[in-house]
């Protein structure tokens, strides 16, 4: 009997997931070709807590890791791959349907994020050509005047990472404001310092009339917002950067961007397939990425390498080069709340709708470390600034032509260093094959730290590199984030 009422238990629990991961199907039959996904996820089913926190991160990795075909929506014929839903002539050459340029260029996110594993960084090989997308007709070349080549960043840490990114932006908001009532009580210009968790943004003026003056500030919009993923910090949040991603790469709409309330159709890429990407589904991937594990340190046994190790990081800090790479960062809070209030337009932001855990007790370990005032520490070695790294000396990471959401051309956002250790090639086009040659080629902003480097002896740079170096992605489920012999 105890059998009995435990299978017909296990029965029905299996039936709820199952409704919850099979809202609005695809059209698809028993045998033969059949979409990979079979079906989509209700974002307020994952909201009223339906599903457990295990069951979206595993939908959510399904989703990272399927590789979408044309019974999925693959493809994108009628329209480009712009952020912005964009129609285009219909794409009758197949050879056009899948393109290393112009895109659709994958078949799965986990096709170019799989370094050490599925969320990593990828080779060489998976670079992307990033705005050569938006273009129409589409380009074979693969030129500077085109698109930006880029290598793929790894997804780990990516949780920490956007809420270090909301709480700055809060901060540097707040600032703002600030300025403003002190204009509007003084009736005088008032200029405040924009600073937030000891990075310094340059300083902001708040005229009487209410309108900013933000001739000064640095390494940040003029709107104050900190968007901390791509390589030239232009995107917000992993949903933006999953709903831009899902289009780009793979031709797999959103119905967040692409639907009926945005484009009046379901089937705006007019692939024969309509809502290829439900809320929930952009939620779920959203979720797994802000819930892979968080970077740490792995040492060797070898105890003379150990205290080479301990050398290398008081000389890496010594030289100038954690004034960007900055090796920690407090957050006020570990509760990632899914959406991000701040999204844009087309990127799903309604915060009463939210979805909400805690990084340092919930998701793949190791996780964040919690310190005993509620707060937690990110050691990603990055403030989450652009910065200018390339000069005329020093013109390596001045290979780019084409503006991205009108940034300048030389600056990038301070890499996060915090998986350099297994997360080669370097360099945002991954053509640098050493952590050498990346540090070398550091010019502008990063040529006094750069210069102390150079004039280091060899062994003192090879122990600098042999710190860097234990920073990685650590093994999955590991209990904590430094692992030692």
């Amino acid at each position: 009997m105890k059998l009995a009422t435990a299978l017909i238990a296990a029965i029905a629990c299996l039936f709820l997931v199952f409704a919850a991961l099979a809202h609005e199907p695809h059209l698809t039959q028993p045998i033969g070709d059949r979409p990979v996904l079979s079906g989509h996820l209700s974002h307020d089913d994952i909201v009223a807590g339906r599903l457990t926190f295990a069951q979206i991160f595993a939908a959510g990795k399904r989703l990272f890791d399927a590789p979408f075909n044309k019974l999925d929506g693959q493809g994108r014929p009628e329209a480009t791959g712009n952020g912005t839903p964009t129609s285009r002539a219909p794409v009758t050459d197949p050879e056009l349907a899948m393109l290393r340029t112009s895109a659709p260029d994958a078949n799965a996110c986990a096709g170019c994020h799989i370094q050490p594993r599925s969320g990593g960084a990828g080779d060489f090989v998976a670079n992307v050509f990033v705005l050569a997308q938006v273009l129409d007709p589409v380009t074979l070349s693969v030129a500077r005047d085109f698109s930006n080549e880029r290598n793929t960043l790894g997804m780990m840490g990516a949780g920490p990472i956007e809420l270090l990114g909301r709480e700055m932006t809060r901060d540097l908001l707040a600032i703002a404001a600030a300025a403003k009532l002190r204009a509007a009580a003084t009736h005088h210009n008032e200029t405040l310092p924009l600073t937030t968790k000891g990075v310094s943004f340059g300083a902001i003026t708040a005229r009487p009339d209410g309108t900013l003056d933000t001739s000064a500030v640095e390494g940040v919009d003029a709107d104050l917002i900190v968007k901390p993923f791509h390589q030239k910090g232009a995107v917000r949040s992993i949903r933006e950067f999953t709903v831009n991603a899902m289009n780009h790469h793979h031709g797999m709409q959103a119905v967040e961007r692409f639907g009926l309330a945005e484009t009046g159709t379901r089937d705006f890429d007019r692939d024969g397939v309509e809502d290829e990407l439900s809320l929930g589904d952009i939620t779920a991937a959203t979720i797994f990425q802000a819930a892979l594990n968080t970077p740490g340190r792995v040492f060797p046994a070898d105890p003379d390498v150990r205290r080479a190790i301990a050398r290398g990081e008081e000389r890496f800090a010594g030289i100038g080069c954690a004034g960007c790479h900055v090796p920690a960062l407090p957050l006020d809070s570990p509760d990632f709340c899914e959406p991000y209030g701040l999204n844009t337009k087309g990127t799903f932001s309604d915060t009463s709708r939210s979805f909400c855990f805690d990084l340092t007790k919930t998701g793949e370990k190791p996780r964040l470390d919690k310190l005993s005032d509620g707060r937690a520490v990110v050691r990603a070695y990055t403030d989450l600034k652009r910065h200018r790294i390339c000069d005329a000396d020093l013109p390596h990471y001045c290979n780019e032509k084409v503006v991205q959401a009108g940034i300048p051309l030389d600056q990038f956002i301070t890499r996060k260093l915090w998986d350099v250790g297994n997360s080669a090639p370097y360099g945002h086009r991954g053509d640098l094959s050493t952590i050498t040659e990346a540090i070398l080629a550091h010019g502008a902003e990063g040529r006094a730290a750069r210069d102390r480097f150079a004039a280091l002896s060899p062994e003192e740079q090879a122990e600098i590199v042999e710190f860097l170096k234990t920073l990685q992605i650590v093994p999955d489920g590991s209990p904590i984030q430094q692992i030692r012999p």
